[in-house]
């Protein structure tokens, strides 16, 4: 809030052409590499879809999760403005493999299929599971040996990062992603996410592609100081690193509830549970969080970077009671 205030005194030229949006492109570059190529836009989905038109032919089609946010949160709006198609996969974890992506990639130069094109993953994924360095490496390597682009929906990428305990660069620019959709919204920014090309010829049509989007800010620097000051003296990281934990407390405070199974390693700032049907509208009476599987009375818990001990402490107790 106090960039905010810093960056609403006197005039600058717009969309991006000022001293602001510089800075912050500075910034990133300083932790994602050089040669990155940045964009700022207005939200999450406005970020993946915008990418994957820039990486893709409207006869494409992009390798995913079926849990993916493209795939299920997005109400469609990536086939909608690629008019390609979305290839989803099932896994355990929400992580895609090479052979996952092998099993897929068919029918390449067949006029009757459409043609894979990009591999999206999401670091941390839907279902709080991280992927390794060693992991992504190993995706970029099948996804560019099948002349497709690795897309990364980092949305929670700082979680994932403090979750390792290592750098933005160490998950992204060292691993072989090529186009980062940088999330800032759920990490404490008032709104506005960064579209991140490690590769700038993949970012040739972007420009117009945001533009024709909807997704062109006038007053660009608004967005572009909120970065600038996440990325300075690692709030970034404080902010993640803090919602991972009250994760892991959450998930501790309820190991020894008999009725409450949690179904995924906690590793960033989600906790998936199934708990009694009976017992989930009583809950959401009190908090609001998604049912995630309601055949298997799944639900999901986030926390976020001001959610507090007394607030974690509080719904634990809630649970327990309402279930015990």
């Amino acid at each position: 809030m106090r960039a905010l205030t810093d960056a609403n005194v006197g005039h600058v030229r717009g969309y991006g052409d000022d001293i602001y949006t510089a800075r912050a492109v500075e910034c990133i570059r300083a932790h994602l590499g050089q040669e990155a190529e940045i964009h700022f836009v207005f939200n999450g989905t406005g970020a993946n879809v915008t990418v994957l038109q820039s990486l893709m032919p409207s006869y494409g089609a992009v390798i995913c999760t079926k849990t993916a946010h493209i795939n299920v949160d997005e109400c469609a709006a990536p086939e909608r403005f690629t008019g390609g198609k979305l290839i989803d996969i099932a896994t355990p974890d929400g992580k895609l493999t090479p052979a996952l992506i092998d099993a897929h990639v068919y029918g390449i130069g067949d006029q009757h299929h459409a043609q894979p094109s990009v591999v999206s993953i999401t670091q941390s994924t839907e279902l709080g599971t991280v992927y390794m360095p060693d992991e992504i490496r190993a995706i970029a390597v099948c996804a560019h040996r099948h002349g497709m682009a690795l897309h990364m929906d980092g949305a929670r990428i700082s979680n994932a990062a403090a979750s390792l305990g290592l750098n933005l660069r160490d998950i992204t620019t060292e691993c072989g992603v090529d186009v980062l959709s940088f999330g800032g919204t759920k990490n404490g920014l008032m709104g506005g996410e960064a579209v991140v090309f490690f590769r700038p010829e993949l970012a040739q049509r972007f420009k117009f592609i945001r533009k024709q989007s909807m997704q062109l800010a006038s007053k660009m620097r608004f967005i572009a100081v909120q970065f600038e000051a996440l990325l300075t003296d690692n709030l970034w990281r404080r902010n993640a690193a803090h919602a991972n934990a009250m994760a892991r407390r959450l998930a501790a405070a309820l190991a020894d509830v008999p009725q409450v199974r949690i179904t995924q390693p906690v590793q960033a700032n989600a906790v998936f549970a199934v708990i009694p049907r009976q017992h989930i509208a009583a809950l959401q009476a009190q908090h609001f969080f998604y049912v995630w599987e309601e055949a298997l009375n799944e639900v999901r818990w986030m926390m976020s970077f001001d959610t507090t001990v007394e607030d974690v402490d509080a719904f634990a107790a809630l649970i327990r009671h309402t279930v015990g």
